[in-house]
Parts: structure tokens; C-alpha cells; sequence
């Protein structure tokens, strides 16, 4: 299991003492006794039952459902309230979903440190279990509701969707019918995982019919993002940065923004300018006509994007710069040094912005020592600590609205944008503050993926066969800035960095190091993290071995692979589906697999390349993954499908440049993207395995698809490997030049 799991597998352990445990462990984890006996009196006002602090169902049969994860298109606001609704046999068509307010005691994802933060790929795999025993105990507890009304046994009764049924007599009686009596039963009913429905009596889970509830309101306008926020007497922001971060203003020339009409005032800040106004298009123009000189202290001005990706190739290289083991299986610089053959190969990966179609944004209001923050945040209770902070207070003191996101990838989860809004809302007490980033702030000011080196050696004895892997990170941590006690307990390893390379492929001996950089410059979690960049290294090594030894790439995957069937029959079945031993006429096949976040997904792109412009096209993507249970199998199809995009376009195209410190792009003009025009024709195919635990799925669709492009194209070429992201038209035709 990957260090990335560890928090999830905790979160296992706690479930296991909960089934253990009984009706004790029930009342731990649905929020305690006395947020059910609150949730159930403040229903039961007004005529209906609160089995716990998820479920509330009203008289007219109306099931309340809670959503503790935020909706960033990934769509658990269906996924989660649908693993309740399966086990407490709701009827879905009566099903109301609320989003959970700010309260980790309660809410909290199990597989993410208790706190309500969604992302990582944890949320459905975080929250499955505890979700699902939910709902068997509101089932539990309508069983024995309609049992007391009926005069009837509790074996003797079966539920349906949104009803007790008592096959013997015909008789039966609605949820709503139940919940309109208030009753709880005394003591509250247990449920365990014996208590779970078995796969094949879901009614709901695995189903391809059951539509999303966001999609409806994004089609017809009536969504509200964080952007969409409007209050009575709102008030509108913005801040000035300085374009080297860690620098502050010194002097400040405010008479031209002061003039400009509506404008409520300037605001000081440790890190920029704020200006406060009547609206967007004010502030916008004062912050034009602000004249700041900034400090030249930052050390963040020695930054230059291109010096480092050669400096941190050069630390990879240099053996005697030890790192920080993420993985040490047996000897594996030794078995290198003793090998046959050696593979030696450098991999490269550029900065990248998150590039979310809604720019960062909140809105706060701020009232003596309370808060209250409407935002498009992935994480509502770091969001409280974010937000005290910023007001002097406490985090119980604040209130977190989360709305819908329009995009977050691991951005959302940061500081910067709602301490913006919390600190204007502080200069006028009592008076909601919006501020909304512009697109050129949102790119500059990114907390972008790292700068990475990887450095790979793989030794191979005189049959082929691997004896030795060794393979070193070189890059900033994310974890020493966003959550610095973890990073210090792992005694300085970064195991978000560094996931992907511990991967499942069979080595006899596997070395896997973390060599920290500091370069003063803040980075951040993205789509795919770890995965993202190191399973190109992987898997372009692996494309390596396979040519070395005049092997097919799929019949050494299938090798490394022996003993993981799940593993081994995406390979098999992606091969097939993209027909894997046809030739192509001016185009190649590439292929690349992981086992990231708990699923399996293999990917085969197939590319063309114009050798004198040096642009790879690609044309079709084939993907089969194995997500253990798939809750929702169309959303997995579009997930997958949507990480493709996403990886296909870092792989091609994005990149953050820095020169002394100062990000050179600014909007999509120079942050290039992948366009519709190019977008290729992509196939998913989902094969759950219900026997297993749910996989994060969010992500999984990534990490292939760069290093499958680099093994097409050196499939096309003969062998010319690519080894920097993006694999820009320059960069492939120095690449072809040797």
C-alpha cells in the first residue's frame, strides 16, 4: 500500500472499531447522541425523523440527505447521498440533498484526517463505508418504527424504496407515514457491515440511469457558484500583488484610485493593496491606477523557472546527494552496479497552473469576532482556520457557506483568496465584501504543481530481466508548507511528491528517494499530484526496458504484473479495444498504466507527428479502468474522460515560465491550453469489481496519458524519447536532432 493510503487506511481502522463496537460506535461516527437527539427535536417540530445527523425525513415522505463533500463537477453531490439512499432503501425520486454546513466533528471525511476537505481522490472511497452504515441504520430505525405502528415483528418486515412492506398481510406503511410520529426508537438500532446490502441487491449503486442532481441548474443558469454570491449592501474588492511574491508594498500613490468613482476605500495589506468599492468594474480601475513600489527583499527574485529544471536534473544525477526513502526494498544500488545493462534516463516536469474555469473568489462578512465566508472552497475547516486567522478570532466563530465550484484541482483548497475577502471585511464591520480574482491575478499568482527532476536507474541482468530500480525526486515539497507536521513526522519526505513511484510493477530491489529543494517559492497540490509527473518517469522507463530487451511494452507490463489480475486485465483489454497489433500508416500506439489511487486504468493514445513543425497530434485515446464498485459508472466515464483532457494538455502544452521571480504568463494567450479543435476522439470503458472497496477516480485518468504520447512518438520515431514536460514543438525537434 502507498504512503498516499496511509490516511485512509487509519480511517479503516476506525471503521472496523466502530462495526466493532455496536451501537456505541454508531453514535461516534454519525456526529454523537447529541447532534442526533438535536437534529431529531428540531424535526420532529415540525413532523418528522432524524434517525442521525444524515438522514431527516419529513411527514409528506420527503428523505433529507446530507452531502459532506463540496461539488466541483466531479459529482459527488449524487454519488455520496446515493450510498445513504441505497442501504435505508429511499426512494430516490423523494430524495432532497442539503450540503453539509461547516462541522468536521460531524461531517468530516474518514479518509481524509476527519476534516471536510474534498480532494486527494478521497471523497467516495473516504466516506463509502460510514455512508452506507448510515443508511442501514435509518433503515434500521423505519423498520422499527413501522413495526411499533403495526404490531408486527421486525423480521417479518421488508422495506422497498420509501416503504416497510409486510408481505404476509399486504400491509405497508411510507416513510413519511413513520418519520410523522417523531419517534425514535429507545436505544437507537445498530448496524454493522453484516447489515450492508450485498452488490446484487443494490438498487441504485452501479446503476447508469441515475442522472446527476448539478447537472440541471449548470444547464439552465440557476447554479450559484461563489461568483454567482450576492448580498444585501455587498461591497466588492480586489487586491494588488506584488509581481514577486514575498515582497511588500513600501509606498503607496493612491490620489487616482481614491478619485475614481464609488470607490470606499484603500486597505494596506502585509502582502499588496486591497480597494474597496461599489462594484467590480471600480475596483478594477482604481487597482489599474494604484502606483505601488514594492521591497526588493524576497528571495523568491533568484527564481528562474529553466536555471532550476537544469539545476534539480544536475542533484538527481549526483549519487552522493542522499535523499529522504520513500521505498527501500532490498539493495537496489547495489544490484544496479552489479547489472548487466543499465537504463539510465532524466525526466523533467515544467511548473503548471490549475487553470479553473471560475477564477478564485469569496465573500465575507465579518461582525465584531464572528465570520461568515461564502466560497467555492474544497475545504470548509481549513477554510475556519483560514478565516480566523485573517479576523483575529476563532474558528468556532466562523460560519462557512461552500457553493459550487467551478473547478478546483487542489487550488481551492488554499488560503489566499479567502483571506483577501475576510481582511476587506474586516475594514467595514457588518458589510459583506466580494472580491473576484481577474484571470491574469488567477495565472500569476497560482500555487502551481512543482518543478521536478526524476532521475531513474534501473539495472537489468543478461536475460533482461529487472534486479534493480533506483529512483530520485528532485523538487520543492507541497507538504512542508500545507501541512509542515506531517512532513516533519515522515522525517522530511514528501509522500504526495513523491506518489507514483511506488508503484506495483514486481522489482527485486526498489529504491525510492525524496531530495527537498527549497526555493523559497510556495507550491501546491494539482490534479493528479505525484502521479502526475512520476508515473511519466515510470512508465517511459518501463517503454525503455521493453525496446532494450526486444520485448512488446504490453507483454512486459503483463510480467511485471504477474500475481494482479485487476492490474493485468485493463492492460489486456485496452490492447484489445485499440486493437494494439495493427500498424498504423503515419501513426503509432503508446501506452502507459497505473495503480494510482486505488484503481487500475491503462490508456493507448495514438499520435502523429509533423517532424518539420515538430507538433504531435493527438488523435484517439482508449482507457479501460477498474474502479473496484462503481457508485455512479456514467460519472466515472466522464471523469476519466475529463482527466484526459487535462493530462493531455499539461503533456502538450502548460507550463508556468518564472524569470527573476515574476511569472511570465497571465491569461490563456500564453497559458496554452488544449483546444477543442484538438481534442481527440476518447473511448472509456469501466469495468467495476464490486468485491472491492470503491478506487478515488477524480484523478486516475491522468498519469497515463503523458507518458503513453512519449512512448507513441518513440514507437513513431524509432525510438527518440521525450523527457520534458510539455513535449513542445521545440523541444521534440531537438529531441529528433539527438
Amino acid at each position: 500500500m502507498s504512503e498516499r493510503l496511509q490516511p485512509h487506511a487509519a480511517a479503516l481502522s476506525r471503521r472496523s472499531f466502530l462495526v466493532t463496537l455496536g451501537g456505541a460506535g454508531i453514535a461516534v461516527a454519525f456526529g454523537g447522541l447529541a447532534s442526533v437527539a438535536r437534529a431529531a427535536a428540531e424535526v420532529a417540530t415540525a413532523g418528522g425523523l432524524a434517525p442521525n445527523a444524515w438522514v431527516t425525513i419529513e411527514a409528506d415522505g420527503t428523505v433529507n440527505l446530507i452531502s459532506p463533500a463540496v461539488e466541483m463537477g466531479q459529482g459527488v453531490k449524487t454519488a455520496l447521498p446515493l450510498l445513504i439512499a441505497e442501504d435505508m432503501d429511499a426512494d430516490w425520486e423523494k430524495v432532497r440533498i442539503i450540503q453539509a454546513p461547516s462541522d468536521a466533528e460531524t461531517y468530516g471525511n474518514p479518509g481524509f484526517y476527519g476534516i471536510q476537505l474534498t480532494g486527494g481522490s478521497e471523497t467516495v472511497r473516504g466516506y463509502y463505508s460510514l455512508l452506507r452504515l448510515a443508511g442501514a441504520q435509518t433503515r434500521k430505525v423505519l423498520l422499527a418504527g413501522a413495526a411499533a405502528q403495526l404490531g408486527l415483528p421486525v423480521s417479518e418486515l421488508a422495506t422497498e424504496p420509501g416503504r416497510v412492506v409486510h408481505a404476509g398481510s399486504g400491509r405497508s406503511l411510507s416513510y413519511g407515514q413513520i418519520a410523522a410520529t417523531g419517534l425514535l426508537p429507545d436505544p437507537l438500532p445498530q448496524a454493522s457491515e453484516a447489515d450492508l446490502k450485498p452488490a446484487a441487491q443494490w438498487r441504485y449503486i452501479g446503476r447508469h440511469d441515475v442522472d446527476r442532481v448539478d447537472v440541471p441548474s449548470k444547464v439552465d443558469g440557476s447554479a450559484r457558484f461563489g461568483i454567482d454570491v450576492d448580498l444585501p449592501g455587498m461591497l466588492h474588492g480586489a487586491v494588488l500583488r506584488p509581481p514577486v511574491p514575498g515582497e511588500r508594498p513600501e509606498r503607496i500613490d493612491d490620489e487616482a484610485a481614491r478619485a475614481v468613482k464609488g470607490i470606499v476605500g484603500i486597505v494596506p495589506l502585509p502582502y499588496g493593496v486591497g480597494i474597496l468599492g461599489e462594484s467590480t468594474d471600480a475596483v478594477r480601475r482604481a487597482k489599474d491606477a494604484l502606483v505601488v513600489t514594492w521591497s526588493t527583499a524576497s528571495r523568491v527574485r533568484r527564481y528562474e523557472s529553466a536555471a532550476l529544471a537544469d539545476a534539480y536534473r544536475d542533484v538527481g544525477r549526483d549519487l552522493s546527494r542522499t535523499g529522504v526513502p520513500a521505498r527501500a526494498e532490498g539493495n537496489a544500488p547495489a544490484a544496479i552496479a552489479g547489472a548487466a545493462r543499465v537504463i539510465v534516463a532524466d525526466y523533467l516536469t515544467d511548473h503548471v497552473h490549475h487553470a479553473t474555469m471560475e477564477p478564485m473568489n469569496a465573500t465575507a462578512r465579518v461582525s465584531g469576532d464572528t465570520v461568515e465566508v461564502w466560497a467555492p472552497t474544497q475545504g470548509p475547516t481549513a477554510t475556519q482556520r483560514f478565516a480566523a486567522a485573517a479576523a483575529g478570532t476563532t474558528p468556532d466563530k466562523v460560519t462557512v457557506h461552500a457553493t459550487l465550484l467551478g473547478g478546483g484541482f487542489g487550488r481551492r483548497a488554499e488560503e489566499d483568496f479567502i483571506t483577501d475577502a475576510v481582511r476587506l471585511a474586516k475594514e467595514v464591520e457588518g458589510r459583506p465584501v466580494k472580491v473576484v480574482w481577474s484571470r491574469e491575478d488567477d495565472v500569476r499568482h497560482g500555487k502551481y504543481r512543482p518543478l521536478a527532476a526524476q532521475h531513474v536507474e534501473v539495472g537489468l541482468d543478461g536475460s533482461g530481466n529487472i534486479v534493480g530500480w533506483r529512483h530520485r525526486v528532485v523538487a520543492d515539497s507541497i507538504f512542508a508548507r500545507t501541512l509542515p507536521q506531517l512532513f516533519q513526522s515522515e522525517g522530511g519526505l514528501d509522500t504526495v511528491v513523491t506518489d507514483g513511484t511506488l508503484f506495483n510493477y514486481r522489482v527485486p530491489a526498489h529504491l525510492v528517494e525524496f531530495i527537498r529543494q527549497d526555493s523559497g517559492r510556495d507550491v501546491g497540490f494539482w490534479r493528479g499530484v505525484g502521479y502526475g509527473q512520476n508515473n511519466f518517469g515510470v512508465e517511459c522507463t518501463l517503454d525503455e526496458i521493453a525496446a532494450a530487451r526486444g520485448d512488446d511494452p504490453v507483454a512486459l507490463r503483463l510480467e511485471l504484473l504477474s500475481g494482479q489480475p485487476r492490474a493485468q486485465k485493463v492492460i489486456e483489454a485496452v490492447a484489445a479495444l485499440a486493437d494494439w497489433r495493427r500498424p498504423r500508416e503515419g501513426r503509432a500506439l503508446g501506452l502507459a498504466y497505473t495503480d494510482a489511487f486505488g484503481a487500475h486504468c491503462a490508456e493507448v493514445v495514438e499520435v502523429s507527428l509533423d517532424r518539420e513543425s515538430g507538433e504531435i497530434r493527438l488523435h484517439e485515446v482508449w482507457c479501460v479502468v477498474d474502479p473496484g464498485v462503481a457508485v455512479q459508472p456514467r460519472n466515472i466515464e466522464a471523469q476519466i474522460t475529463g482527466a484526459i483532457v487535462f493530462g493531455a494538455s499539461h503533456a502538450l502544452y502548460e507550463q508556468i515560465n518564472i524569470v527573476a521571480g515574476e511569472v511570465q504568463e497571465g491569461n490563456f494567450d500564453t497559458y496554452r491550453i488544449l483546444r477543442m479543435s484538438e481534442m481527440p476522439r476518447i473511448h472509456v470503458t469501466v469495468t467495476p469489481t464490486p468485491e472491492n472497496k470503491p478506487a478515488g477516480i477524480g484523478e486516475v485518468g491522468l498519469p497515463p496519458i503523458g507518458p503513453a504520447i512519449a512512448n507513441a512518438v518513440a514507437r513513431l520515431t524509432g525510438g527518440v524519447r521525450l523527457r520534458h514536460y510539455p513535449f513542445l514543438p521545440e523541444r521534440v525537434k531537438a529531441a529528433l536532432a539527438g
